[in-house]
């Protein structure tokens, strides 16, 4: 007798026996969403706006049981929070790496949609690389590498598991943004530099270098001699940052920042976190058909209002 399942429905339904009960109903205040559990010590992670500004709230697991939670940090500039359960949780699920992604591979969507608990969809990578808005206070920043996928998502995914054929996650389901159009935070080596601070210190401090850039591709003779394909092209320069004060310009084609290459928004961004705060960072650029290198010294990020 042949299979009653094909391959696309056993992938799905394997991906969801893995995940229907490591992503908790989340409720915080007047909303809800989803959480997935990441450490066997009870730590769940899920977007910031989820949360909002509540300490507390309740967790709900598809076994029956629940409890209440603690938030330990939230970071509404990449929508990511932490909470704590006060309850025994189930086994933590995997986190994945989206940096391995690629168009058109099947995804897995587990969260709590309109209220409905453990509900799952499927769908495959619509788009890399997009970017997201997202603001604390007066500070705005784009969250970068954001996935794109047509796995149907309602309010209540937010904070759910967004996860490969293997049942890893590699997104944390975020925003709705239009029909058929479903965004994801990226699991990759930004994302958890932000668990691990927001475990650690509750929050994220990061480095502020006030650069407005785009990704620009190299001319072939500069390719040759640096051995990278893309730079940073600088769109705007903030006035009194420290990239002004540093003497970056409009135009500017960022090739290196601390001693690395940057080809895209999240190298550079990938630098701006605690510890480059008051430190010399060396930046090459590419000005007028000319190298040039220049000493910067990012201040910290203020969030406030």
């Amino acid at each position: 007798m042949a299979d009653p399942l094909d391959a696309y429905s056993q992938i799905v339904s394997s991906v969801a026996a893995e995940l229907l009960g490591k992503v908790a109903l989340v409720r915080a205040g007047r909303g809800s969403g989803s959480a997935v559990v990441f450490t066997a010590d009870g730590f769940l992670l899920t977007n910031a706006h989820v949360v909002g500004g509540s300490r507390a709230g309740t967790v709900a697991f598809a076994d029956g049981s629940s409890g209440e939670f603690t938030v330990v940090g939230r970071d509404p500039l990449s929508d990511l929070a932490v909470i704590r359960a006060q309850v025994p949780t189930p086994e933590p699920a995997r986190l994945g790496d989206s940096d391995e992604l690629v168009v058109g591979q099947l995804v897995v969507a587990v969260g709590n949609p309109l209220g409905l608990t453990g509900s799952v969809t499927a769908g495959v990578v619509s788009g890399l690389g997009r970017s997201l808005p997202a603001r604390s206070g007066s500070a705005v920043r784009l969250i970068e590498d954001v996935i794109q996928t047509d796995a149907a998502l309602n309010p209540g995914n937010s904070g759910g598991a967004l996860a490969d054929a293997r049942a890893r996650v590699v997104g944390i389901n975020t925003a709705v943004a239009g029909i058929g159009v479903g965004l994801a935070v990226p699991v990759n080596s930004t994302t958890r530099a932000i668990i691990a601070a927001l475990i650690r210190d509750g929050r994220v401090r990061r480095a502020f270098l006030g650069l407005v850039t785009s990704p620009a591709p190299l001319p072939e003779q500069l390719r040759r001699r640096t051995g990278q394909a893309e730079a940073l092209r600088v769109v705007e320069v903030v006035p009194g940052s420290p990239a002004e004060r540093a003497g970056l310009r409009a135009g500017d084609v960022v090739l290196s920042a601390g001693r690395r290459p940057v080809g895209d928004a999240q190298s550079l961004q990938r630098l701006m976190f605690a510890e480059a705060i008051g430190r010399p960072l060396p930046i090459t650029v590419y000005r007028n058909g000319a190298l040039v290198d220049v000493i910067a010294e990012p201040v910290e990020l203020s969030v406030q209002s």
